[in-house]
């Protein structure tokens, strides 16, 4: 049975396109899949914890041998883990914050990527110590950008921090079957927002008839 894991990651309510985007394409997707499973996180209004020294300290020591209180500042981390894992699809809603991802979805991130979970660090293949351990996933991320022009090519591309991150944090844990999707121009609002958000409903609408 498939398993989709959607996250949003916008603090922002209705006025949220990241939000609304996800949304329509998760249910357009629940019913052309009945039955499948649907887990879903709120790390825009729900923020996880940063990482701390505790957090460091439990992470790198052997699960054998870890104190009731590492235990304790691995638990909401394992909670994360343990959910990314058991999805097979991954639906994001991440807007584009100074020019990469919000605060809160970085925490997110940084809970998840971690050694001995999602990837393995093998020092003695002095080549490539860090093995990738999720696998055969696919991922689509919707971002909500004020700007535009952070294309390849495009006159903002250098300040895009945005895909090119993503692509890298999730490619090192095994993630490489990733699509974006964007909507741009939200500062500028008007027919040049609503050509955008009707573009990313095309492209949503292509990639649920795949």
């Amino acid at each position: 049975m498939t398993h989709l894991l959607h996250v949003d990651s916008s603090p922002r309510g209705e006025r949220s396109h990241s939000r609304r985007l996800t949304r329509e394409y998760v249910e357009a997707w629940k019913q052309a899949h009945p039955g499948a499973v649907v887990t879903y996180r709120d790390v825009g209004r729900n923020p996880v914890p940063p990482v701390d020294e505790p957090w460091i300290a439990a992470a790198y020591a052997p699960v054998e041998r870890r104190t009731a209180h590492q235990q304790e500042a691995m638990r909401i981390s394992d909670q994360l883990i343990d959910e990314f894992l058991a999805a097979d699809l991954y639906v994001l809603g991440i807007p584009m914050y100074n020019f990469s991802v919000p605060s809160t979805f970085k925490a997110y991130i940084d809970q998840i990527v971690r050694v001995g979970r999602t990837f393995a660090f093998e020092p003695e293949d002095g080549a490539n110590p860090y093995k990738p351990l999720v696998l055969g996933k696919k991922m689509v991320i919707i971002t909500a950008r004020g700007g535009s022009g952070f294309g390849p090519g495009e006159p903002n591309e250098q300040m895009n921090h945005q895909d090119p991150y993503l692509r890298v944090v999730f490619g090192f844990i095994g993630i490489t079957d990733i699509t974006f999707v964007h909507v741009e121009k939200d500062e500028f609002g008007g027919s040049s927002l609503a050509q955008s958000i009707a573009t990313a409903r095309t492209q949503i609408a292509q990639l649920l008839e795949r």
